[in-house]
Protein backbone atom coordinates (compact mmCIF):
# COMPACT_ATOMS: atom_id res chain seq x y z
CA UNK A 1 0.00 0.00 0.00
CA UNK A 2 3.00 2.53 0.80
CA UNK A 3 4.48 1.73 -2.72
CA UNK A 4 0.94 2.62 -4.31
CA UNK A 5 0.79 5.81 -2.33
CA UNK A 6 4.17 6.53 -3.99
CA UNK A 7 2.60 6.15 -7.43
CA UNK A 8 -0.10 8.01 -6.53
CA UNK A 9 1.52 10.85 -5.48
CA UNK A 10 3.72 10.79 -8.27
CA UNK A 11 0.39 10.86 -11.04
CA UNK A 12 -1.41 13.61 -8.58
CA UNK A 13 1.71 16.12 -9.03
CA UNK A 14 1.65 14.86 -13.17
CA UNK A 15 -1.60 15.88 -13.03
CA UNK A 16 -1.49 19.25 -11.03
CA UNK A 17 1.21 19.81 -14.18
CA UNK A 18 -0.92 19.09 -17.09
CA UNK A 19 -3.64 21.79 -15.29
CA UNK A 20 -1.28 24.21 -14.64
CA UNK A 21 0.23 24.41 -18.30
CA UNK A 22 -3.50 25.02 -19.38
CA UNK A 23 -4.13 21.75 -21.40
CA UNK A 24 -7.49 20.62 -19.40
CA UNK A 25 -10.50 21.55 -21.21
CA UNK A 26 -13.44 22.62 -19.40
CA UNK A 27 -15.82 20.80 -21.66
CA UNK A 28 -13.92 17.40 -20.52
CA UNK A 29 -14.34 18.41 -16.88
CA UNK A 30 -18.36 19.03 -16.93
CA UNK A 31 -18.68 15.44 -19.14
CA UNK A 32 -16.97 13.85 -16.17
CA UNK A 33 -18.93 15.45 -13.17
CA UNK A 34 -21.93 14.25 -15.50
CA UNK A 35 -20.65 10.73 -15.46
CA UNK A 36 -19.19 10.63 -12.01
CA UNK A 37 -21.32 12.52 -9.92
CA UNK A 38 -24.54 13.77 -11.26
CA UNK A 39 -25.25 10.03 -11.98
CA UNK A 40 -24.31 9.18 -8.64
CA UNK A 41 -26.58 11.98 -6.97
CA UNK A 42 -29.81 9.73 -6.39
CA UNK A 43 -28.58 6.58 -4.73
CA UNK A 44 -26.44 9.07 -2.73
CA UNK A 45 -29.31 11.09 -1.56
CA UNK A 46 -31.12 7.56 -0.93
CA UNK A 47 -28.82 6.67 1.35
CA UNK A 48 -28.22 9.74 3.10
CA UNK A 49 -32.13 10.34 3.92
CA UNK A 50 -32.18 6.00 5.25
CA UNK A 51 -29.28 6.76 7.60
CA UNK A 52 -30.29 9.53 8.88
CA UNK A 53 -33.97 8.23 9.52
CA UNK A 54 -32.56 5.15 11.43
CA UNK A 55 -30.29 6.98 13.14
CA UNK A 56 -33.28 8.79 14.47
CA UNK A 57 -35.21 5.75 15.10
CA UNK A 58 -32.63 4.28 17.22
CA UNK A 59 -32.41 7.33 19.43
CA UNK A 60 -35.58 9.20 19.49
CA UNK A 61 -37.15 7.07 22.17
CA UNK A 62 -34.01 7.00 24.23
CA UNK A 63 -34.16 10.94 23.85
CA UNK A 64 -37.98 11.04 24.75
CA UNK A 65 -37.41 8.68 27.47
CA UNK A 66 -34.77 10.85 29.20
CA UNK A 67 -36.30 14.45 28.39
CA UNK A 68 -33.77 15.09 26.01
CA UNK A 69 -36.17 14.94 22.93
CA UNK A 70 -35.38 18.54 22.29
CA UNK A 71 -32.11 17.77 21.32
CA UNK A 72 -32.11 15.47 18.51
CA UNK A 73 -32.42 17.96 15.67
CA UNK A 74 -28.86 19.09 17.20
CA UNK A 75 -27.57 15.08 17.49
CA UNK A 76 -29.08 14.27 14.17
CA UNK A 77 -27.49 16.83 12.47
CA UNK A 78 -24.50 16.90 14.13
CA UNK A 79 -23.31 13.39 13.45
CA UNK A 80 -24.68 13.60 10.07
CA UNK A 81 -22.49 16.58 8.56
CA UNK A 82 -19.27 15.60 10.62
CA UNK A 83 -19.30 12.06 9.69
CA UNK A 84 -22.11 9.82 8.31
CA UNK A 85 -22.83 12.56 4.77
CA UNK A 86 -19.26 12.69 3.24
CA UNK A 87 -18.60 9.04 4.33
CA UNK A 88 -21.48 7.30 3.14
CA UNK A 89 -21.67 9.70 -0.27
CA UNK A 90 -17.92 9.28 -1.20
CA UNK A 91 -18.31 5.68 -0.25
CA UNK A 92 -21.44 5.56 -2.80
CA UNK A 93 -19.89 7.33 -5.42
CA UNK A 94 -16.56 5.30 -5.03
CA UNK A 95 -18.68 1.77 -5.52
CA UNK A 96 -20.35 3.04 -9.04
CA UNK A 97 -18.30 6.10 -10.24
CA UNK A 98 -14.39 4.84 -8.92
CA UNK A 99 -15.26 1.65 -10.32
CA UNK A 100 -15.84 2.46 -13.60
CA UNK A 101 -13.04 4.89 -13.61
CA UNK A 102 -10.44 1.47 -12.49
CA UNK A 103 -12.39 -0.35 -15.16
CA UNK A 104 -12.52 2.25 -18.24
CA UNK A 105 -8.42 3.23 -17.72
CA UNK A 106 -7.56 -0.73 -17.41
CA UNK A 107 -9.42 -1.69 -20.63
CA UNK A 108 -7.71 1.41 -21.98
CA UNK A 109 -4.22 -0.15 -21.29
CA UNK A 110 -4.58 -3.44 -21.97
CA UNK A 111 -6.04 -2.37 -25.25
CA UNK A 112 -3.55 -0.20 -25.79
CA UNK A 113 -5.30 3.08 -25.91
CA UNK A 114 -3.16 4.50 -23.87
CA UNK A 115 0.18 3.47 -25.67
CA UNK A 116 -1.46 5.24 -28.64
CA UNK A 117 -2.06 8.33 -26.97
CA UNK A 118 2.11 8.43 -26.15
CA UNK A 119 2.72 8.26 -29.34
CA UNK A 120 1.01 11.82 -30.09
CA UNK A 121 3.59 13.21 -27.45
CA UNK A 122 0.38 13.39 -24.79
CA UNK A 123 0.86 12.61 -21.50
CA UNK A 124 -1.55 9.69 -20.81
CA UNK A 125 -1.55 10.63 -16.80
CA UNK A 126 -2.64 13.73 -17.22
CA UNK A 127 -4.72 13.49 -20.02
CA UNK A 128 -6.81 10.75 -18.57
CA UNK A 129 -6.58 11.75 -14.39
CA UNK A 130 -7.14 15.03 -14.59
CA UNK A 131 -10.30 15.65 -15.96
CA UNK A 132 -11.75 13.00 -13.18
CA UNK A 133 -9.33 14.34 -10.54
CA UNK A 134 -11.04 17.49 -10.90
CA UNK A 135 -14.28 16.62 -11.49
CA UNK A 136 -14.91 14.85 -8.15
CA UNK A 137 -13.13 17.06 -5.99
CA UNK A 138 -15.02 19.70 -7.08
CA UNK A 139 -18.61 17.21 -7.16
CA UNK A 140 -18.51 15.49 -4.54
CA UNK A 141 -18.78 17.89 -1.67
CA UNK A 142 -21.55 19.62 -3.78
CA UNK A 143 -23.46 16.26 -4.15
CA UNK A 144 -22.53 15.95 0.14
CA UNK A 145 -24.20 19.05 0.70
CA UNK A 146 -27.17 18.01 -0.67
CA UNK A 147 -27.36 15.01 1.20
CA UNK A 148 -26.66 16.79 4.51
CA UNK A 149 -30.18 19.05 3.80
CA UNK A 150 -31.50 15.80 2.95
CA UNK A 151 -30.72 13.83 5.79
CA UNK A 152 -31.44 16.34 8.01
CA UNK A 153 -35.02 16.72 6.79
CA UNK A 154 -35.20 12.79 6.65
CA UNK A 155 -34.72 13.42 10.70
CA UNK A 156 -36.73 15.88 11.00
CA UNK A 157 -39.60 13.48 9.26
CA UNK A 158 -38.92 10.20 11.12
CA UNK A 159 -38.53 11.99 14.92
CA UNK A 160 -42.05 14.11 14.08
CA UNK A 161 -43.89 10.24 13.07
CA UNK A 162 -42.43 8.39 15.33
CA UNK A 163 -42.26 10.49 18.71
CA UNK A 164 -44.62 13.62 17.53
CA UNK A 165 -41.24 16.43 18.06
CA UNK A 166 -42.45 19.44 16.08
CA UNK A 167 -40.69 20.29 13.38
CA UNK A 168 -39.71 24.16 14.95
CA UNK A 169 -37.89 22.42 17.85
CA UNK A 170 -36.36 20.25 15.74
CA UNK A 171 -35.37 22.76 13.59
CA UNK A 172 -34.09 25.15 16.76
CA UNK A 173 -32.30 22.02 18.18
CA UNK A 174 -30.08 21.69 14.74
CA UNK A 175 -29.03 25.39 14.70
CA UNK A 176 -27.88 25.79 18.20
CA UNK A 177 -25.83 22.39 17.50
CA UNK A 178 -24.43 23.12 14.28
CA UNK A 179 -21.71 25.53 13.42
CA UNK A 180 -20.51 26.83 9.99
CA UNK A 181 -17.20 25.19 10.77
CA UNK A 182 -18.85 21.60 10.88
CA UNK A 183 -20.03 22.12 7.70
CA UNK A 184 -16.68 23.74 6.21
CA UNK A 185 -14.69 20.30 7.54
CA UNK A 186 -17.55 18.11 5.94
CA UNK A 187 -16.94 19.70 2.78
CA UNK A 188 -13.39 19.17 3.14
CA UNK A 189 -13.64 15.95 3.39
CA UNK A 190 -16.22 15.49 0.77
CA UNK A 191 -13.62 17.20 -1.74
CA UNK A 192 -9.94 15.11 -0.15
CA UNK A 193 -12.16 11.28 -0.64
CA UNK A 194 -13.92 13.04 -3.88
CA UNK A 195 -9.91 13.42 -5.06
CA UNK A 196 -8.91 10.13 -3.79
CA UNK A 197 -11.81 7.72 -5.38
CA UNK A 198 -10.42 9.01 -9.43
CA UNK A 199 -6.26 9.13 -8.28
CA UNK A 200 -6.62 5.99 -6.34
CA UNK A 201 -9.15 4.37 -8.81
CA UNK A 202 -7.58 5.55 -11.86
CA UNK A 203 -3.66 4.74 -10.96
CA UNK A 204 -4.76 1.39 -10.26
CA UNK A 205 -6.56 1.10 -13.24
CA UNK A 206 -3.50 2.31 -15.01
CA UNK A 207 -1.05 0.01 -13.62
CA UNK A 208 -3.35 -3.29 -15.16
CA UNK A 209 -1.31 -5.40 -17.33
CA UNK A 210 -2.98 -8.50 -19.22
CA UNK A 211 -6.17 -8.92 -20.45
CA UNK A 212 -9.94 -9.01 -19.19
CA UNK A 213 -9.49 -10.93 -15.84
CA UNK A 214 -7.12 -8.64 -14.64
CA UNK A 215 -9.27 -5.55 -15.49
CA UNK A 216 -12.10 -6.86 -13.26
CA UNK A 217 -9.14 -7.59 -10.47
CA UNK A 218 -8.37 -4.30 -10.46
CA UNK A 219 -11.85 -2.81 -10.18
CA UNK A 220 -12.17 -4.75 -7.28
CA UNK A 221 -8.78 -4.07 -5.53
CA UNK A 222 -9.74 -0.43 -6.63
CA UNK A 223 -12.70 -0.27 -5.10
CA UNK A 224 -11.19 -1.86 -2.09
CA UNK A 225 -8.00 0.33 -1.64
CA UNK A 226 -10.39 3.53 -2.46
CA UNK A 227 -12.28 2.75 1.00
CA UNK A 228 -9.18 2.23 2.91
CA UNK A 229 -7.53 5.66 1.64
CA UNK A 230 -11.11 7.51 2.62
CA UNK A 231 -11.01 5.82 6.17
CA UNK A 232 -7.58 7.07 6.63
CA UNK A 233 -7.81 10.43 4.90
CA UNK A 234 -10.74 10.61 7.48
CA UNK A 235 -9.50 9.67 10.35
CA UNK A 236 -5.99 12.15 9.85
CA UNK A 237 -8.97 15.21 9.18
CA UNK A 238 -10.76 14.15 12.63
CA UNK A 239 -7.52 14.49 14.38
CA UNK A 240 -6.53 17.77 13.08
CA UNK A 241 -9.63 19.38 13.24
CA UNK A 242 -11.58 17.85 16.25
CA UNK A 243 -9.26 16.35 18.51
CA UNK A 244 -6.27 18.67 18.05
CA UNK A 245 -8.43 21.79 17.96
Amino acid sequence: MISFLGKCTQNLIKCLKYLLTGQLKFSAIIEQAVLLSYDSLSISLIIAFIAAAVITIQVAKQFLMSGAEAYIGGTIAIVLIREIAPGFVALAIGARAGTAISAEIANMQVTEQVDAIKTLKVDPVGYYFTPRLVATTITVPMVVLLAELIGISGGMLVSHVTIGLHPERYIYSVWAWLALRDVYISLLKAAVFGGLISLVCATKGYETRGGAKEVGTSTTQAAILSTVYMLVADFLINLVFYIAK
